[in-house]
């Protein structure tokens, strides 16, 4: 659905999928997806699936068809996300019939919409206030070599 209006994903809604990515991670996504409890219009999504390694890569196969088969569910919304360049990865080419080319937004428009949805209600996260900036988000990122150091 293509709106301004429309929400950021929640926790439960995505998967960032990298080499260390476990394969019970993919199996809960893929079961809240496409079990019953999941008509609660969520979008569900794996990031980066090209990424997983080749056993998890076979295992998300194996429990979405074994789940979409067994699912009373017509119309779930599931999302796996690829880089089109990894042309060795096994998600894609075992998802291949499922492809869809996504239109392509500028920088501009999607710095729009994060702001629209990032903004933070004033007075009401002093953290976010730290950072000063012309508008203010609650989601920023902090690197530490030192982490677990209390930052």
């Amino acid at each position: 659905q293509n709106t301004e209006m429309a929400p950021l994903p929640s926790y439960d809604e995505v998967l960032v999928c990298t080499p260390n990515t476990e394969e019970e991670e993919v199996e809960l996504l893929v079961r809240r997806a496409l079990s019953p409890g999941s008509q609660d219009r969520k979008i569900y999504c794996l990031l980066g699936a090209d990424k997983l390694v080749y056993k998890v890569s076979k295992q998300l196969e194996s429990h979405f068809f074994r789940l979409v088969q067994s699912s009373s569910i017509p119309n779930y919304r599931f999302i796996i996300f690829c880089n089109a360049k990894a042309h060795n990865s096994y998600v894609i080419t075992a998802f291949d019939a499922y492809k869809m080319t996504f239109p392509c937004y500028s920088k501009t428009e999607i710095q729009t919409y994060l702001k629209k949805h990032l903004k933070v209600p004033s007075g009401t996260a002093p953290v976010a206030q730290a950072f000063e900036e012309p508008y203010q988000q609650n989601v920023k990122f902090v690197f530490s070599e030192r982490a677990g150091m209390g930052k």
